[in-house]
Order: C-alpha cells, then structure tokens, then sequence
C-alpha cells in the first residue's frame, strides 16, 4: 500500500554525498549552501542519526566543513552565520 504522504510529494531526504562521472563518492567542500544546511545555527556539525548519513559520510561531510571553515567559506562559529 501507498503511503498517504507519497501522493504528494513528501520532501525527500536530502543526499549529502554525491557520486561523480567515475562512481566515485565525494562531499564537495565548496557547495557552501548544501554544507550551512548540514550545521546547527550555532555552527556545530549536526550529528549523523540527524543527518541520516553513514558513517563513512558524516566523515566527509566533517572534512568538507572543516576544509570550508579554514578557506573562510564557513564561520567557525555562530557570530556571523
């Protein structure tokens, strides 16, 4: 059976890896709008049961924001997010 929800179009999980043109999966460091997403308003990294990720993907996703932050595309912290 159908869920009720499915007819219209319930908001689908957003994907936080992607794939590329080798099949080879990668968080890209700098989509810095996709990665705000991924971040509390204080700027913590949300956790990967919240997140709904794998564990070999909340470490990429980690990286990339990481990565973000030292290129000064992400604050550090909540006073200018």
């Amino acid at each position: 059976p159908m869920s009720k929800f499915a007819r219209f179009g319930a908001p689908q999980k957003q994907r936080i890896a992607h794939v590329n043109a080798e099949g080879a999966i990668f968080v890209d460091w700098k989509d810095v709008e996709s990665l705000r997403r991924m971040m509390s308003p204080n700027g913590k990294i949300l956790g990967r049961k919240r997140l709904s990720s794998s564990a070999r993907e909340q470490r990429m996703l980690s990286q990339a924001i990481k990565r973000a932050r030292f290129m000064a595309l992400l604050p550090y912290t909540s006073a200018t997010l």
